[in-house]
């Protein structure tokens, strides 16, 4: 059974200069710990699915985001992604490596560069998709409806509030 207290009130605790005596909170009475170790196990699992297909996360993550649009420039993946322009070069470049995406130029502008999905890709995106689906099923699929909802609301909730808007690859 979890923990329910409430972290010791430090302002009422032995000087700092004693540490025999200063009340110190358990690793188990921190949001962050449980997030952590949730968290930890659910990116473990779902990388080695994803690299059992020749991808990484990061790869995954922009594959993903390729998939809607016909084509999608460089600069809007760094800013929708949260990646710097050398990171999503590098993507751009294992992706087109593995016959999964191409670049190619916007009309006569040679500067306008735009990338878009193979068909190979796509159909890795709806496998990954898949996956994805099956690792959240794991993990996630024993919450009733409503506790999932709250789950997922909470956890936007706090993206919303510290500005949380990169995209996790890590």
């Amino acid at each position: 059974m979890p923990n329910t207290q409430r972290p010791p009130d430090l302002t009422q605790s032995a000087p700092l200069d004693d540490p025999t005596t200063l009340s110190v909170s358990a690793l188990e009475d921190h949001l962050g710990f449980w997030l952590r170790r949730v968290s930890n196990q659910v990116s473990a699992r779902f990388t080695r699915e994803v690299e059992a297909h020749g991808v990484s996360v990061s790869d995954w993550v922009a594959l993903r985001r390729l998939y809607p649009d016909a084509e999608v420039s460089p600069s809007a993946l760094v800013e929708s992604l949260g990646m710097t322009k050398g990171a999503v070069s590098k993507v751009i470049d294992r992706l087109e490596a593995r016959g999964l995406a191409v670049r190619g130029r916007r009309g006569d502008d040679r500067r306008q560069q735009q990338v878009s999905l193979t068909a190979e890709g796509r159909a890795l995106v709806v496998t990954l998709a898949r996956l994805a689906d099956e690792n959240d099923a794991v993990f996630f699929g024993h919450l009733p409806p409503d506790a999932h909802a709250a789950l997922m609301s909470a956890l936007r909730g706090l993206c919303a509030t510290h500005g949380l808007v990169a995209v996790p690859i890590h």
